[in-house]
């Protein structure tokens, strides 16, 4: 059976220009010809077109298909494997393109405005999984303490950045030494080391009330993510995260037990 280049085109999809160019290149002759001098395609034309579109889909070159339809050895064997190896490779740079891109993102949505590098500087281990502050903006984000807070996020220059890590890191070294030590979690030592905690979100981030803070600490234990943001995986111990939860509930108990007095005592 013989089919036009029009059909061919509605068959395949593929347009008559590029059958025409086929022709003139010689991937693909028809084999017959109308008593006017049309281009006609048997099965066997139509068949060859298949497998063409076959290896161009694969993202060989025209020229090695045209090598592989006219010499089908073992050649074609290897070929294939090449093709394989140099698609897997291509899968795996996008895949590490695609978690840049997300990470971007994530960074963006955090409220962090500092380069790839800066970023490494400033933060070292703690921006490991930027990804739980993307998922609280969509949490939260329709509330104004979170608006307010991602805005401040922003707007801190590299400086700022690098004051609040500090900040961070010493207090961090704090808590673990109160915890290696067996403080415990409600006694006065814990509780000064949550408040301290509860003022730094609020100096840098959004005003941060007792409960607020109690919700924040629920978080390190409900959710990995919000405690590595805290403190990096390498210097966590077992525990140490619901350490910190109690000592801002205990904290919190403590300040709301504290305001009566302040206030019977003014």
């Amino acid at each position: 059976m013989s089919y036009s280049v029009g059909q061919i085109a509605g068959f395949t999809g593929v347009t008559v220009r590029t059958l025409h160019f086929y022709d003139r290149s010689g991937l693909l002759t028809p084999g017959e010809r109308s008593p006017a001098g049309y281009r006609l395609y048997g099965d066997a034309d139509l068949a060859r077109l298949r497998r063409i579109l076959f290896y161009r889909e694969l993202g060989f070159p025209l020229e090695e298909i045209e090598a592989i339809l006219d010499d089908p050895g073992d050649s074609v064997l290897d070929r294939l494997r090449e093709r394989s190896r140099q698609l897997t490779e291509q899968v795996a740079r996008l895949q590490r393109l695609i978690t840049m891109a997300e990470s971007a993102i994530e960074v963006r949505q955090a409220g962090v405005r500092l380069s790839p590098e800066e970023r490494v500087e400033v933060f070292g281990d703690i921006e490991a999984d930027l990804s739980y502050a993307t998922d609280t903006d969509l949490k939260w984000g329709h509330l104004e303490g979170q608006r307010r807070s991602m805005a401040r996020a922003a707007a801190h220059t590299k400086e700022d950045w690098r004051q609040l890590m500090a900040e961070s890191a010493a207090w961090r070294r704090r808590l673990i030494a109160a915890f290696d030590e067996r403080e415990p979690a409600d006694g006065e030592r814990s509780r000064a080391l949550a408040e301290e905690h509860r003022q730094h979100i609020g100096r840098w981030f959004t005003p941060c009330s007792p409960e607020t803070h109690r919700r924040i600490a629920d978080d390190y234990v409900e959710d990995p993510r919000a405690f590595a943001l805290v403190v990096p995986a390498a210097e966590q111990r077992p525990g140490l995260a619901g350490f910190l939860r109690a000592a801002a509930h205990a904290n919190a108990t403590h300040s709301n037990a504290a305001r009566p007095r302040l206030r019977d005592a003014s």
